[in-house]
């Protein structure tokens, strides 16, 4: 059993940013790849950006290359969700996820996630 906890999210104005945060009980967070989501209302959940146990690779959805990072610290049992010229389009309930996942193409796979936080709301104003 894993236990994840957004936090972070909230009302920002257009070109700004914001950082997510999601902490992971457990002894076992290192081993599993971490995984961002994102759902508008009445859109399907939406692959945002994964990393791997180590952190060595990381793997973005078209629509945030370039501008949202993933990082984690495995010390502290947190995976970070940094977001940079944000626009009303990345309006959503952001959602971790952790999976033990061995391949990058899989990585965007949702139903391979076994354990979901419970969100957090981001709105970017015009």
């Amino acid at each position: 059993q894993v236990q994840l906890v957004e936090t972070g999210g909230g009302l920002v104005q257009a070109g700004g940013s914001l950082r997510l945060s999601c902490a992971a009980s457990g002894r076992t967070f290192s081993g599993y790849t971490m995984g961002w989501f994102r759902q508008a209302p009445g859109k399907e959940r939406e692959f945002v950006a994964a990393i791997n146990w180590s952190g060595g690779s990381t793997y973005y959805g078209d629509s945030v290359k370039g501008r949202f990072t993933i990082s984690r610290d495995n010390v502290k049992n947190t995976v970070y969700l940094q977001m940079n010229s944000l626009s009303p389009e990345d309006t959503a309930a952001y959602y971790c996820a952790a999976g033990v996942i061995y391949s990058a193409y899989n990585y965007v796979q949702k139903r391979l996630y076994n354990y979901w936080g419970q969100g957090t709301q981001v709105t970017v104003s015009s």
